[in-house]
């Protein structure tokens, strides 16, 4: 395969992580815990793809560096680019999974729609943070899938939470316009279901702009509308090119952006720079930590960045989606943490790994202890919730750099949580034999 290429295991291995095609040997799995990831440095989406590449692997690679991996066992770390192509991410998966995968990050919502069925079949958990099919937090229906800390369900009803907070209450939403403008794929279509549920609830009227993929870079028809609708507050679910052309073009039609919410992939510093000064006031959700102020990512930079072991710009450490990237490999780092406490087993497998993320409980303590105080809420999955819900926070463009502006918000647990579970439920049945959980709690 082309698209696939081994970064790293230990200190000479990683000089491998440039993209001249330098693929050195991964370790057998008798001697280390291998963990592939599904990247995109190339294509549409790799503007905020290499970001999140760069944190995912950059933090696994220092645990190599600094603590000889986790639990006395080396981390063999592979990349695999999938251009964010359904195809190639199975193609990925594929060519990877027998070598004792672990787990797997899509980082694409139609991969992971691709790859739901395939894990319970081969016992690879999948876990896809704060994306994917929102219904897998049903654990009982999808034992074999993560989207710890949020769905994208979760997501959405914060947004309308922080709106309805704007305007004195949910109860004012009512006669309101509220625009979503989203990436015309199975990322962008999935928060639908939610948000015309809470239109209905809470007597919004939603505007819906589809943005095909082929159009990222030229969405003029779609502002043209927005214009027209005049919508008292824009939603974006955004992703790559998508992102600063929204931004730019809402600043053409002179939107206000103290109005403009973007979900936690349309976060990145590069998106809201593109739209210059007038970009201030834009917003986003996020989860994880903003800034390089963690002894943790100083230990990446030390170690890892500044050794010349990582393809990253320092410039860019410390950013959202880089911070992003390296909350993700904390998940994957921690789970195989738990499984090995949990099993007994310094090496593990996808079984293994399973039970460990399903016994996640990342709390402030365990946090300090790594080195990233208050870099995200604590984190905890359960058996039945495989997302947990957690609350997120709001973030401002100053016209520099992202700022919190919120507290921790919580989503709309008691409105979500019954939606997900019929969700889950349909597609059991629309996916039939759907196989029922046999795995016992790991809790």
């Amino acid at each position: 395969m082309k698209h696939l290429k081994t970064l790293a295991l230990g200190t000479a291995v990683a000089l491998g992580v440039s993209l001249g095609g330098v693929t050195p040997q991964v370790a057998q799995a008798e001697d280390a815990n291998y963990v592939p990831l599904l990247t995109y440095r190339t294509g549409p989406f790799a503007g905020s793809g290499i970001h999140i590449a760069n944190g995912m692997a950059d933090y696994l690679h220092m645990l190599n560096e600094r603590d000889g991996g986790i639990g006395g066992v080396k981390l063999a770390i592979e990349e695999c680019e999938t251009g964010y192509n359904a195809q190639k991410g199975v193609e990925c998966y594929e060519a990877t999974k027998g070598k004792n995968a672990l787990v797997y990050n899509p980082y694409s919502t139609g991969i992971t729609l691709q790859l739901i069925p395939k894990a319970s079949v081969d016992k690879i958990p999948v876990l896809s943070m704060g994306y994917g099919l929102s219904a897998a937090a049903d654990g009982n229906t999808f034992p074999w899938v993560f989207n710890v800390p949020d769905t994208y369900w979760d997501g959405a009803s914060v947004v309308i939470k922080y709106i309805g907070q704007q305007e004195g209450g949910l109860e004012n939403l009512k006669g309101k316009k509220i625009g979503y403008i989203f990436l015309d794929a199975g990322y962008g279509r999935e928060p639908i279901p939610l948000l015309e549920q809470l239109a209905e609830k809470h007597g919004f009227e939603l505007l819906k702009y589809a943005v095909p993929g082929k159009e990222m870079q030229n969405q003029s028809s779609q502002w043209l509308n927005v214009r027209r609708d005049r919508p008292d507050y824009m939603i974006m679910w955004g992703w790559g090119a998508m992102n600063p052309t929204a931004i730019k073009e809402a600043v053409k039609i002179r939107y206000p952006m103290d109005k403009f919410i973007g979900v936690w992939w349309s976060a990145g510093e590069d998106d809201a720079a593109a739209g210059g000064a007038q970009a201030k006031g834009y917003k986003a959700l996020n989860f994880s930590g903003v800034g390089m102020d963690f002894p943790a990512l100083q230990d990446i930079k030390k170690l890892v960045v500044d050794a010349g072991k990582s393809p990253t710009d320092v410039e860019s450490m410390g950013g959202t989606l880089y911070n992003r990237g390296v909350l993700n490999s904390v998940i994957i780092a921690e789970g195989i943490r738990a499984a090995q406490e949990k099993t007994g087993k310094k090496v593990i497998t996808g079984e293994d790994m399973r039970i460990g993320l399903e016994s996640l409980n990342l709390d402030e303590a365990r946090l300090a202890e790594i080195g990233l105080a208050g870099f995200a809420h604590p984190m905890k999955v359960t058996c039945e919730d495989h997302s947990g819900s957690h609350p997120v926070f709001i973030q401002e463009w100053d016209g520099e750099k992202f700022v919190k502006v919120t507290d921790w918000i919580e989503p709309m647990t008691d409105t979500v949580r019954p939606l997900l579970e019929a969700a889950a439920k349909e597609y059991a049945e629309k996916n039939a034999p759907w196989p029922e959980r046999t795995e016992p709690c790991a809790n």
